[in-house]
């Protein structure tokens, strides 16, 4: 019996009862169901740091199973970023901990007059005390009830107890429930820690099992696989920056000469471990270790994404400034996408003679600046403090034009993708419910050239204009299908590697999966719900006042020309030489007509707003405004 649990951390009470079937054939789990949760229990009135704010732990239907990739768990709360809808992701091993606990769900609402740290089992969830936690770092607190009680983690550091809004959840040892700020939720209602012990096993459906065999089968041995296996998500380094897609000094450029210090190759000299998530064939990830005060010093990662927050945004070009960035980023509990963003908005501020700083000369590169300012960030000290606001709060303090250089959508720091270049990406930055956001689309398919996924989904007659980068016409259209899509990932519980990202899983391939667990489902079914989860979390925004003047890219992007240059190897081995002059330059042409025709695909008025027909064609009439 699938189980949700009541927990409220002001009284102490804790309520544990079935999970409402009819929610979870509508909204299928995860992310899906997170959403319908926050929609009922957290209406306008109620702010990110009120108690009444909910913190919700969602698990998804094929977690705890055998399916490829099948780890991820979901975050749901209103953000302190937005100030409206928010959530966070990650994978490891904790969301298949909490599924095979037999929990969809976790609703923590309240406030403990003193720090605690939820235990839960299969058989009971006890509110314990967390003084002694207080203050440690997320590794610390995992490593020590772990050893313990066993079980799986998922803590918060400083930065969620100084309620930074950025703040991250970290898990297993450093994957992280990051974007939109629910570290700085948890730490808000005195929550240190969520330990979940289970020592029961899903039994599969012989149907299941087979399938799951072969699909892991298809995956692994999938061209589109193998750079993933074999490099990590950092061969996404050398690609980017031949094809003016790696954000530099804070989207000024879009390319760096000293690329091979910061590729996979010269990071794979530092890589002691191949690592995967619960169920994962892929295992992306790897172990690093290296030297830092002194001391030898292990993490997960670098992945791309941090990689480029710490090195081309802000110019730096030393791997183990990176790679100590990422260990403390996961010690004090920090977005590494958000918190990269908010130090290169203070060097561009700094550049422009808005900003200085007594401590740190704020200069490109400056490997003090940029690690000191971690530190101050999750503590709350000098500049730091100011940055912990996040960079669109930041920038209305400091004001003399520095909102200019704020990288953000709807208050949410932008990841590592240059619009101007992967168009489509920039569309889906604005539009996502949760601000800036390269995963709630995650638009690959005319980036990644994947005309054999693109030839499956859209017409015919759409796809040379379609699958040509530079063409705005139907980016609305990738987009629109990857939110669909990708909700229906976010709600199963699986990873994006091994569907958005590449498509060698397709949404039929989920859809038999489900089938196979006797929750029979075919692919149109799920886009559907998909697409009936993506209009849910908009109606949660609409309602907090949000609409189109809200789905915006900041103005760099359609008001400075990008140059993209040639960079080649230099004979003497250092770094690369760039052509006298730009192969080509781009900008977004007309951001209006790509939006007006997404929301024109979506059924939505031209303010954002869902029309009442779709409202009731997606059966959530009783949700309407």
């Amino acid at each position: 019996m699938a189980l949700t649990a009541m927990i409220n951390l002001t009284t102490g009470s804790i309520e544990i009862k079935e999970t409402d079937p009819v929610l979870l054939h509508k909204f299928l789990g995860g992310r899906g169901l997170g959403a319908v949760y926050l929609y009922k229990l957290v209406p306008p009135e109620v702010k990110a740091f009120d108690e009444k704010n909910c913190l919700i732990f969602t698990s998804g239907p094929l977690n705890g199973t055998a399916w490829p990739t099948s780890s991820r768990y979901h975050v749901t709360f209103k953000s302190p970023e937005t100030d409206a809808y928010g959530y966070a992701n990650a994978g490891g091993h904790f969301g298949p901990e909490l599924s095979r606990a037999g929990y969809d769900a976790l609703i923590i609402t309240g406030k403990s007059p003193t720090p605690v740290y939820l235990e839960v089992r299969e058989t009971c969830i006890s509110i314990l005390p967390a003084e002694n936690y207080w203050g440690q770092s997320t590794s610390t607190v995992e490593n020590s009830l772990v050893t313990t009680s066993g079980g799986r983690v998922a803590s918060i550091g400083q930065a969620g107890e100084n309620l930074v809004k950025i703040a991250a959840i970290i898990n297993d040892g450093g994957r992280a429930a990051a974007r939109t700020g629910p570290g700085a939720v948890m730490g808000s209602k005195n929550l240190k820690a969520v330990h979940v012990i289970s020592n029961k096993r899903h039994v599969m459906p012989q149907e299941f099992t087979s399938l799951t065999k072969q699909t892991n089968q298809y995956l692994t041995s999938h061209p589109d696989s193998q750079e993933l296996m074999n490099s990590s998500t950092l061969f996404l380094m050398n690609i980017k920056n031949m094809t003016g897609d790696l954000p530099t000094k804070n989207h000024q450029f879009c390319q760096v000469p000293f690329i091979t210090n910061l590729n996979h190759q010269t990071f794979a000299k530092y890589w002691i471990k191949r690592k995967g998530c619960t169920a994962c064939p892929l295992r992306c990830s790897r172990n690093s270790s290296f030297h830092m005060d002194g001391k030898e010093t292990t993490i997960e990662g670098p992945e791309y994404e941090t990689t480029d927050a710490f090195g081309p945004l802000v110019y730096n070009r030393d791997p183990e400034i990176v790679l100590h960035a990422n260990y403390l980023c996961n010690e004090f509990g920090l977005d590494t996408i958000s918190t990269g963003v908010c130090i290169a908005f203070a060097m561009e501020c700094h550049q422009h003679n808005i900003l200085n700083d007594d401590n740190y000369s704020l200069e490109w590169g400056d490997p003090k600046t940029i690690l000191g300012l971690i530190e101050d960030i999750a503590k709350r000290q000098g500049l730091g403090n100011l940055l912990a606001e996040g960079v669109f709060r930041a920038s209305h303090q400091i004001g003399n034009g520095s909102e200019y250089y704020a990288m953000q959508v709807k208050g949410v720091e932008m990841p590592r993708q240059e619009p101007r270049v992967a168009k489509s990406f920039g569309l889906g930055h604005a539009t996502g419910n949760r601000g800036a956001d390269h995963l709630y689309a995650l638009p690959t398919i005319d980036t990644a050239g994947n005309w054999d996924a693109a030839r499956k989904i859209f017409p015919e007659e759409q796809l040379p204009r379609l699958m040509d980068s530079a063409d705005e016409t139907y980016k609305a259209d990738i987009v629109k299908y990857g939110e669909d899509y990708c909700a229906v990932i976010d709600s199963m519980g699986v990873c994006k590697f091994s569907t958005a990202e590449t498509y060698v899983v397709t949404i039929d391939d989920l859809a038999k999966g489900l089938t196979a667990l006797s929750n029979p489902f075919s692919g149109k079914e799920l886009l559907e719900a998909g697409e009936r989860i993506v209009n849910l979390e908009r109606m949660y925004n609409v309602r907090h006042g949000l609409d189109s003047k809200d789905d915006r890219l900041p103005e760099r992007f359609t008001k400075e020309p990008l140059e993209i240059y040639t960079y080649l190897p230099s004979p003497e081995g250092c770094d690369a030489v760039r052509s006298e002059k730009p192969i080509t330059v781009t900008v977004i042409n007309d951001f209006d007509t790509m939006l007006m025709r997404y929301y024109q695909l979506r059924g939505w008025d031209k303010n954002g707003k869902p029309e009442l027909q779709t409202i009731e064609r997606l059966d959530l009439a009783e949700y309407a405004i």
